[in-house]
């Protein structure tokens, strides 16, 4: 299984459209938020599943602001992030995370990507496509894979 995890395209979809180009075929494409009125445009170029959530920026939306579901063995929590104080850290999220029994907690709102494997729960962003803010400010994404043992794999990838 291929999921490919993106956050914070704030409308500019262009850079989306180069990763679904470079890592397709896919089983599922999240959105960790900030999507800013893409969402029908996101569904449509993914050609696959997407779970998708509201961020701090996406005014007007149906989507949720948080969501949870399965990924082959996997309870995912799917947020954006600012609800849980992640530009300040990740305790907070990791403390529902784990109250929740969830194995891996996505989040965006940072424009920074995030990989954190510790007592049995992944926290992980993928940093932005549009805007990132890390040093060298490359857009970035993760892909994660299932493999055929039900394990997951996690690559921070840049553009």
């Amino acid at each position: 299984m291929k999921i490919l995890i993106v956050s914070d395209t704030h409308g500019q979809a262009e850079n989306l459209v180069k990763v679904l180009n470079k890592v397709k075929p896919l089983d599922a494409l999240i959105h960790c938020g900030d999507i800013e009125g893409q969402t029908d445009y996101v569904q449509m170029i993914s050609e696959c599943p997407c779970y998708m959530v509201a961020g701090n920026n996406d005014w007007g939306t149906s989507l949720k602001r948080e969501m949870e579901f399965s990924l082959d063995d996997y309870r995912v929590l799917l947020t954006h992030g600012n609800t849980y104080g992640v530009s300040i850290g990740t305790e907070q999220l990791r403390d529902e995370a784990e109250s929740r029994d969830i194995q891996i907690a996505m989040f965006g709102h940072t424009h920074r990507p995030f990989l954190e494997e510790k007592d049995n729960l992944v926290l992980l962003n993928p940093g932005s496509l549009s805007y990132p803010r890390q040093m060298g400010r490359r857009p970035s994404y993760i892909v994660m894979e299932i493999d055929q043992y039900h394990e997951a794999h996690y690559k921070i990838c840049f553009l």
